[in-house]
């Protein structure tokens, strides 16, 4: 092999190559069937220290993969000591996984990422996250041709097909779900109509949207009832007050009262779900850096919430109903209110993910008005032995 052509990984240092770190996959991907760059923006507030509240807890080195002068992949890897105590076993992440269609290129990150967390005390390396389960989780396995959703991956179809040649073993699948909204839609009968909040069992039940004056104690709310609800989850990591701040903040430009249903029994929260526009419906024909009528224009569309989709990244039932008759019925009723309240809202879908492919109560419920999944994610481990090093 020609010396110019040999192929170098590096670590990212300084503002250039964090800046070809973070625009790169739309500069591999461009022209792919159903890439859609993501904003430049956006995934500063991922990857950057300085804006992400990952980093006053976690550590994590970016690498690019070098040849002849061009950056052809990259790689993160993370170690996050919230997920090592929660965990109980020495995990790290690797995540931002993008790469052309080159089995050697893929293999060299993926062994640098092992190499540089079993060097600092790793015995796994799993993902990939950015920077964790509470970022970007897992890699698109199928619905690269369908509609780009917020705070979810896209990958191109070869690189899945490389996973098993670099020591990956995959361990669970994360499935979305797209239930069609709106006016015309048929509603979902998902909570007996013989069960009605005032009266039997839901006597004690009252539900409510979000209050728009309090929304750091709304978050703060939702943070306590979600941890406590996802604490046996796999893969599942509690949120700090620090990342349901900086969410909060992400996300207030965006927010209406109708995008929350919380849920309470006699006055105590019991369960919640929080859905939020897509932001690629007035940012995809934009660019990932938009010029500045570009700017202008993603002001007024999300001035005019001129939405058409929309994500429940968030959905729970408190601990204290698991194994009751009333905890089971919990997550139907509050997709059930937050599809009465979406009535007001434009969006013609709204995607339900993700949900783990081995939670078959959710998925059971989920299925009544939606029976196929429509994207699939996977999560991935590699033991980290001697021969990474």
């Amino acid at each position: 092999m020609n010396e110019a052509d040999q192929l170098v990984i590096i670590p990212v240092s300084g503002f250039r190559q964090m800046t070809t770190f973070i625009q790169l996959p739309r500069l591999l991907y461009a022209g792919l069937p159903g890439y859609v760059a993501p904003l430049d923006m956006v995934q500063r507030d991922l990857l950057l220290p300085s804006r992400n509240p990952f980093f006053r807890r976690g550590q994590a080195q970016y690498f690019l993969a070098m040849r002849n002068g061009q950056a052809v992949g990259r790689i993160s890897a993370q170690i996050d000591p919230v997920a090592i105590n929660h965990i109980g076993e020495k995990v790290g992440f690797f995540g931002a996984l993008d790469a052309v269609d080159d089995l050697s290129v893929v293999s060299a990150l993926i062994d640098t990422a092992a190499t540089w967390l079993r060097e600092r005390g790793m015995k796994v390396m799993r993902g990939p996250q950015t920077p964790n389960s509470n970022g970007e989780f897992g890699m698109m396995i199928e619905g690269q041709h369908e509609l780009p959703m917020v705070a979810m991956p896209w990958h191109p179809h070869w690189l899945p097909g490389m996973m098993a040649a670099c020591g990956m073993v995959g361990q669970e699948d994360l499935l979305a779900y797209r239930i069609f909204t709106g006016p015309d839609a048929e509603e979902a009968h998902l909570v007996p109509s013989s069960l009605k909040m005032g009266e039997g069992r839901l006597g004690s039940i009252t539900t409510r949207g979000l209050d728009m004056s309090r929304l750091h104690e709304e978050g703060e709310t939702l943070r306590q009832l979600y941890n406590d609800a996802w604490r046996n989850n796999w893969g599942s990591l509690p949120l700090t007050r620090d990342e349901m701040a900086g969410m909060i903040s992400e996300l207030r430009p965006l927010l209406k009262p109708e995008h929350y249903v919380l849920i309470e029994q006699d006055g105590q929260p019991v369960a919640f779900a929080l859905v939020v526009p897509n932001v690629y419906d007035i940012s995809a024909d934009l660019g990932g850096a938009p010029s500045p009528v570009g700017w202008l224009k993603l002001g007024k569309r999300l001035l005019r919430h001129e939405f058409h989709s929309a994500r429940v990244i968030l959905l729970g039932v408190s601990s204290r109903l698991e194994g009751t008759a009333l905890g089971a019925i919990m997550p139907a009723l509050a997709i059930s209110e937050l599809m009465k309240r979406g009535r007001s809202l434009p969006y013609r879908t709204v995607e339900l993910g993700w949900v783990l492919e081995s939670n078959l109560p959710i998925r059971r419920l989920i299925e009544r008005i939606a029976p196929q999944p429509y994207k699939r994610y996977r999560v991935y481990d590699r033991a980290l032995t001697d021969d990474d090093l």
